[in-house]
């Protein structure tokens, strides 16, 4: 929880505006995690972790070929899809890439991989035009924030599903960090046992203006409605687009043979949920207050 509420002060540090801290030299900062190699793994069931030490990547594997969750920034596409054939896959044998939201640090492959593949691109629906178009909301034209544009073969909305041979996710609208940000929920074999798996999208105000001239339309509305949704679903496993929001390394190194797997972990979900939902009203106040003091 302390490297949570540590990479969570960081982004809303930058959010607020702070004089010290452009974008340039927040992104400088972080760089180094979010592109150091991390040692792929199977996560649980058919799900792998083939992302970077700060940036979450997943592969899950289907009876008819691959399913690639998210990329990282541009610079490790070339890693990740070393980490995919490490575990023994095939990045040919990619069918499906599905995006959480449209940020370059989950987006930076996309264009490559689909361009060396054929895979099918499947989004939410209003973070189309921000694939389509390389670009952070609000900010269109700010450089740091762009990324290569990439063709979206299928929207998604709250409910809709995606299947590649034996393997069915649900999406799962969650709005808020994006306008389309988009969470997928499947079922994974976890020994004898069923788990119900979420990929959550992000619940974070990063880089987003929630007054003024928000990032986007109705905003605040957005994120509280994602908090409540969340909150109220009832999942066995919590994985994220960043490894500090589910602990993944210090689970990672208490996964043992014949152990529970440490990935597994009932009420998460609502307890991050609820962290999520205090630094958003305790953001959107200072933002309120740095407004009224222009």
């Amino acid at each position: 929880m302390r490297r949570l509420t540590a990479a969570l002060c960081a982004l809303a540090f930058l959010a607020t505006g702070a004089q010290a801290q452009t974008i340039k030299d927040f992104l400088a900062a972080v760089m180094q995690k979010w592109t150091a190699p991390f040692e792929p793994f199977q996560l649980i069931g058919n799900v792998y972790y083939v992302g970077t030490e700060g940036i979450s990547v997943y592969v899950i594997r289907t009876s008819q070929g691959l399913i690639l969750m998210d990329t990282a920034m541009p610079q490790s596409t070339g890693m990740i899809k070393d980490n995919i054939a490490r575990l023994g896959f095939k990045v040919a044998d990619v069918k499906i890439v599905l995006n959480s939201h449209a940020h370059l640090d989950h987006t930076g492959g996309f264009a490559e991989i689909k361009k060396e593949t054929g895979a099918q691109l499947v989004a939410g629906e209003r973070d189309k035009p921000l694939l389509e178009g390389g670009y952070y909301p609000g900010d269109e034209k700010n450089e740091d924030l762009a990324f290569a544009p990439v063709k979206v073969d299928r929207v998604v909305k709250e409910g809709d599903k995606v299947t590649l041979g034996d393997t069915t996710l649900t999406a799962h609208a969650t709005p808020g960090h994006s306008p389309g940000c988009t969470s997928w929920e499947m079922t994974v074999k976890d020994g004898e046992q069923n788990r119900e798996v979420l990929f959550f999208c992000s619940g974070t105000v990063a880089l987003n203006r929630l007054v003024g001239q928000p990032t986007y339309p109705g905003i605040v509305d957005d994120y509280r409605a994602t908090y409540a949704k969340v909150k109220a679903m009832k999942v066995d496993v919590l994985l994220g687009p960043h490894p500090e929001v589910y602990g993944m390394q210090a689970k990672r190194a208490q996964m043992k043979d014949g152990a529970q797997n440490p990935f597994v972990k009932p009420g998460e979900l609502a307890t991050y949920a609820t962290s999520l939902s205090e630094d958003f009203d305790k953001q959107l106040a200072k933002q309120t207050a740095a407004l009224e003091k222009k």
